[in-house]
Order: structure tokens, then sequence, then C-alpha cells
């Protein structure tokens, strides 16, 4: 198979990255944007064979990542050094990182209670919607979301409501003391009935212990 070169991804004309840049600025939501390395961008936007005109794309190529409200939610892009994975890594493009791969979803952010993003590229029927692997219920549920559609909702989308169950107070200053490669555990965890944001302990926990949750538990309990 052909793969097209970055000269032929990177769409000068009809470029999204401004477009995106203009929506975070506007947006409500804090967030922190991460440098990518350009060979690294380069071998990112190559490997997932996506143009700079989509919203994809662009991330892919000029950010190392994004991330959003003191590192409660990370965006994935091409690395960058206080981000775990890349676009490429976390869906078996790149060893970098060693983590396996979800057949049929290509996952474009995590979240810091152990929720991951994926764009459905077949695993729910192709849809091009974003599923979220929700720890509470162990199931991937539909945001009914485009890519495109995803980032505005991180730009200025009720983050607060979505999370609500899964905050607590003084969450800020906890998540920014998580390490890259970990996320929070919750003790009882957020699935049982005893387990909640404001209610369960809560401690530093590796972020490819909860991938593995997703993929097993997410495999059984899948549901749109």
């Amino acid at each position: 198979m052909h793969l097209l070169s970055v000269a032929e991804l990177v769409d000068v004309e009809n470029h999204a990255w401004e477009e995106i840049r203009e929506l975070l600025s506007q947006g409500s939501r804090t967030y922190r944007l991460e440098a990518a390395e350009p060979e690294a961008a380069a071998q990112t936007l190559v490997r997932l064979q996506v143009s700079t005109k989509s919203y994809l794309g662009a991330i892919a190529y000029e950010t190392g990542g994004i991330v959003f409200e003191h590192g409660w939610i990370t965006l994935l892009g091409a690395g960058a050094e206080g981000i775990f994975g890349s676009l490429a890594s976390w869906n078996g493009l790149s060893t970098a990182d060693d983590i396996p791969p979800m057949p049929g979803m290509l996952i474009v952010a995590y979240d810091a209670a152990g929720g991951f993003f994926g764009l459905d590229t077949g695993r729910f029927g192709q849809t091009g919607h974003i599923y979220y692997y929700a720890p509470d219920v162990l199931q991937w549920e539909t945001t009914e979301l485009t890519y495109s559609g995803f980032i505005g909702w991180l730009a200025e989308g009720d983050l607060n409501l979505f999370y609500e169950t899964f905050r607590w107070e003084g969450w800020e200053e906890a998540v920014q003391q998580l390490e890259p490669g970990q996320v929070m555990g919750y003790y009882p965890p957020l699935w049982t009935k005893e387990g909640s944001g404001p209610l369960s302990r809560k401690a530093p926990a590796s972020i490819l212990e909860a991938w593995r949750s997703a993929r097993s538990e997410g495999a059984i309990n899948e549901v749109e």
C-alpha cells in the first residue's frame, strides 16, 4: 500500500490548526499546549495517514498533545515529555511506550479518572463517533460527537456535569501531582455502589492498569 508523504498530508491551503487555536482560545477551558518535535510530528502524521485539513491531522502534526483542566484530560498528539504516549503509540503504530492497541478504535485522549476516549474506526460499525470508556460502569459509551465536535466539547463543553460523580473538592491540586503515566485510583472503585469522587479514597495508579481494564471489561460490556 502506498503511504502518502508528509508533503502530501500537510495541506497548506486548508490547514485546520488556526481554526483549532481560535476555538481553544475562545473557549472557557484552561489548557496547556505541549510542543511537538518536528520529526515526531512528521512520523505521526505519516503513520496515521490523515491530512492536516482535518482536526485530527492538525493536532497530530502541530502538537505533542494538549492538557486540559490542570491535567484532568490529556488529548493525544505526536507525544511530549509531560504526556504519556502519543496517537501513534496508543494505537499500535509505534512501540515507543509498549501500549496494547484496541482493534477498531483510535484512542485520542484519556482522563485522570481512568477513562479513555476513542474514535470508532470499526468496533461499533465505523460510526466516526468518539466513544468514552466510563470507569463508573466499565463500558464504552457513545458521545455522539465527531472528532472535531469532541475538540469543541473540550474547549467549551460542560465537563463539570460530565464528571460530576468523579470529582471531589480539591481535585485540581491532586490531579496536578500526578506523574505522566499515572491516573487517579479510587477505593472503593467508581463502579461500585460505594464508590464516588467525594467518598472514595484516591491515590495515584498506573494508567496501563486502567487501560487493561478498559480493554478487557470494556470488550465484554460494550454498549452504544
